[in-house]
């Protein structure tokens, strides 16, 4: 299923990713480090939000409390979250 998440706090704005099997695969930033942020999803396109959140949560950027790589980790447990929750209520 693709899934947006606004991010807040970074200079990227938006992160487009698709979450099938807890598996995060296609994400894409818009705005930000460009060429930092294509590697980031390069290199854990492919992982469970799980390994996401040990690589990444907890990053920051300069004297932000986040960084656009914390924020992917957000959003992918974000997702893995409302997948549940709508499983539970169907």
């Amino acid at each position: 299923m693709r899934f947006q998440f606004q991010t807040q706090n970074t200079c990227s704005q938006m992160i487009y990713f698709d979450l099938e099997n807890n598996v995060v695969s296609d994400i894409e930033f818009y705005g930000g480090c460009n060429g930092n942020l294509k590697a980031v999803s390069k290199l854990v396109d492919g992982k469970t939000v799980e390994e996401i959140e040990e690589l990444l949560a907890g990053i920051t950027c300069g004297p932000r409390p986040t960084s656009c790589a914390d924020q992917l980790a957000q959003a992918v447990r974000a997702a893995k979250n409302h997948l549940e929750n709508n499983k539970v209520q169907q």
